[in-house]
């Protein structure tokens, strides 16, 4: 992996990606380049750094292949069977600047706190206050003429305000927060982040705290002068520090309304002080690699021109193939120049570099019997580039034509798939709709045969909303051509029941204090089954730091406070005994760690889901993950789970297919699902096939002035729109109804229960078939009471 200055990628911006990347704090420190020959240096700055070659058996080129490399011109289109250009990213560190400064403002009266980066990207300074008095860790808001033109509160503790750059030719970007010494704040608290790649920057796991007072106690995050040191050396130790020392003592200015203020105050010795340091970032650059194909007309032999813009040592491991089934094998000699054997099963060659321009290349000469030429790059020992997650592949049997470039012969297949698949989805809803409106098939046609189709145009319709609102193109497994006049198949999820399901929360808030829940529920299975219900749902079986168990730690472990694995077994063989079916609670939005990271965060979990911190949204500051950015809301009591990762998405999977087959649950009630991606649940309630799954989507409904609005669209709006997300897989909680409820009872204004169109007001007036009306959960009607209807008159249906 290589490190550039900042200079030299500022010169070539035309190379920058939108990354996904963390930033990482770097020592400034000596690095050797003496082996990149095209890294492009800066001030005589010399940044890159490679682990010496190993000593390896080099198979030697001949003499003719050697001739060639000057002959075969990959611009030019004479005598090209085949040619394309393929995009790659890779992770390069730029490296920078990052300063703290706390000085006098230009009026001498008031103080200035400045924060500053060199680093290109969009920083955001994540701040907020203590207060003299205040104890423990937590932040509060500043005081509103303390806060930066542009800044915006974060709920009721932080304040986000971007950095600038002051005027065009300055190298950093920076913001500048004025502040009266003369006041209760104790101390300024703040985080980096960069809005474009979602890295945070901390100090040791912990905000930065920039102390106002001489006597606050030092955690480890202090940063500024400390009294009676001089020139602070602090935790970092690696800061240039040039300290600024005040000049005059603030108490001697103090007028009488000061004086009466806390006596702390009046020894508050403000030091003026600047700190510097390096800091890496990771960013994604793009490239390209070139491969362009022709047939000798010295030799007779398929010759093979690969060229790319990668900087440094690029080696590439190749073989051919010879059917389609693309099984690598290694050819006949001759080789390129810096071949060498891996294995007995690839070759590697160590790119050479060009005459003219940043570019490194290689020829390859193949006897015509082989079937295609494969390779993937090879930057150093950890980095391996491909191409859309597979092996580059190049044809060369009956390769008569030049199909473009960057990789534009699949994205166009691609386009033509899609469109021709969402065009039969909306012909086949036309059609359907048509028959049902005709007046001659609704006077014939049975109330079932209406239903059915009905419920086909819901699906239907379901799947296009999920195509348009997704920003990935989804391609179907059989190719559907604009010509072709069958519909294509539509898979009906499971997930959603018959509709006639009537659901019990088989626990409440305080369940789990009996120690023997499960045996309880047991003993009541009949009595519960003979009120009507149909479906149960049981708490979260999990092992969890909260009694609760919404707070999920070892996801195999499902001893937990409600019972035992064996007693929950015997409960659910005795709901199914009694004709129920038995929903279990999963919280995947979140995972509770076993272990801290060399920062004292807890991030790496244990038992048989052992991930690591990438399992970590990386854009929640209390944890520190190096996964992506959240797909949703985060939940900042426990590291919030990147389901974006493969690795998490396949061992989700397996677990809620084992908890299907060991425990015998029916379908899930999803946990807080506004933290992740509808298109993820999709995706586990395909693996996992429940017979009924429904989504927690928890949101405010809309307000003004205190006032509950009659039009409630975007609430709902929100729900759908997760639902949608799903593919209509799954239903979800008619959370706006339950709202509705609430303020149509407290005032008897029953004109809220129906909307503007007469409908009713909630989900369940828009998609009925996937709302899950409620009026109580374990939430509002239990002993937390958030939200309870149970003052009203109106027959409840919880059992516990």
């Amino acid at each position: 992996m290589a490190a550039v200055t900042i200079d030299s990628l500022l010169q070539n911006p035309t190379l920058l990606f939108r990354p996904k990347a963390k930033v990482l704090l770097k020592p400034p420190r000596s690095l050797d380049c003496s082996r990149n020959r095209k890294l492009p240096l800066s001030r005589g700055s010399c940044l890159c750094s490679f682990n010496p070659r190993r000593t390896i058996h080099v198979v030697r080129a001949s003499s003719s292949e050697t001739a060639l490399i000057g002959n075969f011109d990959i611009s030019s289109s004479d005598d090209i069977l085949y040619k394309d250009i393929f995009p790659v990213k890779r992770i390069e560190k730029v490296e920078g600047k990052f300063f703290i400064r706390l000085d006098r403002s230009k009026d001498q009266h008031d103080w200035q706190f400045t924060v500053g980066c060199s680093l290109p990207g969009k920083w955001i300074l994540h701040w907020g206050v203590s207060y003299l008095g205040d104890s423990g860790s937590e932040w509060d808001q500043p005081p509103k003429g303390m806060r930066p033109p542009g800044s915006i509160p974060i709920k009721d503790y932080a304040i986000e305000t971007p950095l600038k750059k002051l005027s065009e030719g300055d190298i950093f970007h920076e913001v500048k927060i004025d502040f009266n010494p003369i006041s209760e704040i104790a101390a300024i608290h703040f985080v980096l982040k960069d809005e474009e790649t979602g890295a945070w920057y901390q100090h040791r796991g912990m905000d930065f705290k920039v102390p106002l007072v001489d006597y606050l106690e030092d955690d480890g995050n202090i940063v500024g002068a400390k009294r009676g040191f001089g020139v602070w050396s602090g935790a970092l130790q690696q800061f240039s520090n040039v300290l600024l020392k005040s000049e005059a003592s603030h108490a001697d200015s103090q007028n009488n309304s000061i004086e009466s203020k806390d006596s702390k105050n009046k020894n508050r010795c403000l030091e003026g002080f600047y700190e510097e340091q390096s800091i890496v970032k990771e960013v994604s650059v793009g490239n390209l690699v070139s491969v362009a194909v022709r047939k000798s007309p010295e030799t007779g032999k398929v010759v093979v021109c690969l060229e790319t813009d990668i900087p440094g040592d690029v080696v590439v491991h190749w073989g051919v193939c010879r059917d389609d089934a693309k099984i690598w094998k290694i050819p006949a000699a001759p080789y390129p120049p810096e071949t060498t054997v891996f294995k007995n099963k690839a070759l590697r060659t160590l790119l050479q570099p060009k005459a003219t321009g940043n570019r490194s290349g290689a020829l390859f000469t193949l006897d015509e019997e082989h079937f295609g030429f494969l390779f993937v790059l090879k930057l150093d020992d950890n980095t391996w580039l491909k191409f859309k997650e597979n092996d580059f592949y190049v044809p060369l049997l009956g390769t008569s034509s030049v199909p473009g470039q960057y990789g534009q012969s699949d994205s166009t297949s691609e386009e033509i798939s899609s469109k021709s698949y969402t065009d039969g989805i909306i012909n086949e809803i036309r059609n359907l709709v048509s028959g049902l409106s005709s007046e001659k098939s609704l006077k014939t046609k049975k109330k079932e045969v209406q239903e059915s189709i009905l419920q086909e145009i819901e699906q239907l319709a379901a799947e296009a909303y999920s195509i348009f609102r997704s920003s990935i193109t989804t391609v179907p497994d059989e190719v559907v051509s604009e010509t072709e006049t069958t519909k294509p198949a539509v898979k009906i999820s499971s997930g959603t029941g018959t509709g006639f399901e009537i659901l019990c929360q088989g626990f409440n808030w305080e369940s789990h204090k009996s120690r023997r829940w499960y045996m309880e529920l047991k003993e009541k299975a009949s009595e519960i089954s003979s009120l009507g219900f149909t479906v149960i749902w049981l708490p979260p079986p999990t092992e969890s730091v909260s009694p609760e168990g919404y707070m999920p730690k070892d996801l195999y472990n499902l001893n937990s406070r409600y019972g035992t694995i064996d007693e929950l077994k015997e409960l659910v063989k005795s709901l199914h005994e009694v004709g129920m079916k038995v929903l279990g609670d999963v919280v995947l939005n979140h995972r509770c760690a076993h272990f801290k990271n060399q920062n004292g965060v807890w991030n790496i979990f244990g038992g048989r889901l052992n991930w690591d911190d990438r399992a970590v949204v990386a854009d929640d500051p209390h944890f520190q993950g190096r996964g992506n950015k959240s797909s949703g809301d985060n939940f900042h009591a426990a590291p919030n789970i990147d389901h974006s990762q493969e690795f998490v998405r396949k061992d989700l999977k397996e677990w809620l297919g084992w908890l299907r087959e060991e425990i015998g649950y029916d379908g899930w009630r999803l946990d807080f699902v506004r933290g992740f991606w509808g298109g993820y649940v999709k995706d586990y309630l395909e693996a996992s096939g429940p017979y009924f799954a429904v989504g927690e989507y928890w949101d405010s409904l809309s307000y003004t002035y205190g006032e509950m609005d009659h039009n409630q669209d975007s609430h709902r709006q929100r729900i759908v729109d997760w639902i949608n997300a799903t593919n209509g897989t799954a239903g979800a909680f008619d959370v706006t109804t339950k709202g509705i409820l609430h303020s149509a009872l407290e005032r008897c204004e029953y004109w809220r229960l129906s909307d503007q169109k007469g409908k009713p007001p909630g989900v369940v007036g828009w998609w009925p078939s996937r709302a899950v009306t409620f009026i109580e959960n374990h939430d509002t009607g239990s002993t937390q009471v958030l939200s309870s209807l149970e003052s009203f008159t109106l027959p409840l249906f919880h059992f516990f």
